[in-house]
């Protein structure tokens, strides 16, 4: 195992899927990519840009902050990249383009909305991944 990518926005489970990358880091001596998602209101037509973010870039470049204390505490060096849209779609396509061996994202007990909506990103993840998913609950 090469590169982990780490999917991370300061929930509770966020937090715990950060820890176990660094033990498979550890384990394996593996790069870590992490990333925090400016989720937008509705996607742009075709190829095109979204909508405003729901919160500011600045909100999850201070999330990956606090990622990087945390790894750093650990002996662990990483890459920390923000991005802007769909937040899935952002860790698969990092994914892709980082040749990651596995994702590690966390999962949290689903809203009413979410559930109706199948707006799940842990599980629209691992549906549609290139390579192995790891969820943290």
């Amino acid at each position: 195992m090469d590169t982990i990518v780490v999917g991370y926005d300061e929930t509770e489970a966020s937090k715990r899927a950060l820890a176990r990358a660094a033990e498979f880091a550890q384990a394996f001596t593996a790069k870590i990519v992490v990333t925090s998602v400016a989720q937008v209101l509705a996607p742009g037509p075709h190829g095109m840009g979204g909508a405003d973010p729901v919160d500011p870039i600045e909100l999850h470049e201070e999330e990956l902050e606090h990622a990087k204390a945390f790894l750093t505490e650990r002996g662990i060096e990483a890459t920390y990249l923000p991005a802007v849209g769909d937040p899935a779609t952002a860790i698969l396509d990092l994914a892709e383009n980082e040749k990651a061996d596995l994702i590690i994202v966390g999962t949290r007990e689903p809203g009413m909305l979410e559930r109706l909506l199948g707006s799940s990103v842990s599980a629209s993840v691992s549906r549609r991944a290139h390579c192995d998913v790891l969820i943290v609950h």
